[in-house]
Parts: structure tokens; C-alpha cells; sequence
């Protein structure tokens, strides 16, 4: 069975999401029994969940957008219907493409920034670049989910126009 491009993404997301949220989980247990059983607690495990989340936060961000759960006003699109709605989705999906390739670009730039200065974190004195490219590669996911969405949902408007 060949896998399309899109089943890649869910399956690389998906399987991303649920290992970081499960050693973030068993990270702060860890800590927790650590810190209240042993008296002693591990100087790195809150920084590194603390990256695991925001990490989770941008590649569960680009999830969401396959899922259709970011927030949004419907108001103006509830009012509308059938080929009026597709051309208001299709131009809200456009403006936020751009908003997520400039968030790409400019998270991209600070992560970048942050690799020539060679900031370190302080417990895990790992590169603080690492930390920083959660927004560029999530962004960038978010971009491929908007621009597949994009896609999906012009090609179905010009599939109506020819049944019509």
C-alpha cells in the first residue's frame, strides 16, 4: 500500500504528539516521585518538558488545522451560502496561509539568530535554537495542512462548477 503525502503528515504528527505528551507525562511523574519520595529532583526534566509543550503546542497547532478545531467566528459564514461561502472560505484560508508563511519566516529568522549567538539552556545546556524552531517547523506544518486545505477545497469548487 503506497502512502500519499497527506497520510505521512497525519501519521508523523499523530505519532509526534502522542510520544512528546507521554514523556512529558512520564517526565513530571518522574520528578514528582523524585522530589517527594527521594528528596532530590532532576535538574533538567522541567526545561525539557517545558520544549516538549511548546513543541506540542505548534505541531499540535498544524493538527488542528487538519481537524478543523482552531477557533473562529462563524458569524459571517453562517450568513452565507453555497458558492458565496466556498470564495469567503477560500479567502480565509488565503489570509491565514500568509499569516502562517510569515510566522514560518520570521520564527525561522529568531531560531536562526539564535543559532549564530549559541545560546545554550541552562540545565540541559542544549542549544536554545532548538527550543526556538517549535514555531518555524510548526508553522511550516500549519502551512502545508492550509495550503492542502486550499487544495481540497478549490478543486471541490471547480468539480460543483462542471456538474452544474
Amino acid at each position: 500500500m503506497t502512502m500519499t503525502f497527506r497520510n505521512f503528515l497525519d501519521k508523523l504528527e499523530e505519532w509526534f504528539l502522542v510520544w512528546s505528551l507521554a514523556a512529558s507525562v512520564l517526565l513530571v511523574f518522574a520528578q514528582i516521585i523524585m522530589r517527594y519520595v527521594f528528596r532530590n529532583s532532576l535538574s533538567w526534566s522541567e526545561e525539557l518538558t517545558r520544549y516538549l509543550f511548546l513543541w506540542m503546542s505548534w505541531v499540535g497547532a498544524s493538527y488542528a488545522v487538519r481537524h478543523g478545531s482552531h477557533f473562529r467566528v462563524g458569524m459571517l459564514a453562517d450568513l452565507l451560502k453555497g458558492r458565496a461561502r466556498d470564495a469567503y472560505e477560500v479567502l480565509v484560508l488565503s489570509v491565514w496561509l500568509g499569516f502562517s508563511v510569515f510566522l514560518t519566516y520570521q520564527g525561522g529568522k529568531i531560531c536562526l539568530f539564535q543559532w549564530q549567538r549559541g545560546q545554550i539552556s541552562s540545565a540541559m545546556e542544549i542549544p536554545m535554537a532548538l527550543a526556538y524552531a517549535s514555531v518555524p517547523a510548526g508553522c511550516a506544518l500549519m502551512t502545508l495542512r492550509l495550503l492542502i486545505g486550499l487544495n481540497d477545497l478549490v478543486v471541490g469548487f471547480f468539480q460543483e462548477k462542471k456538474a452544474v
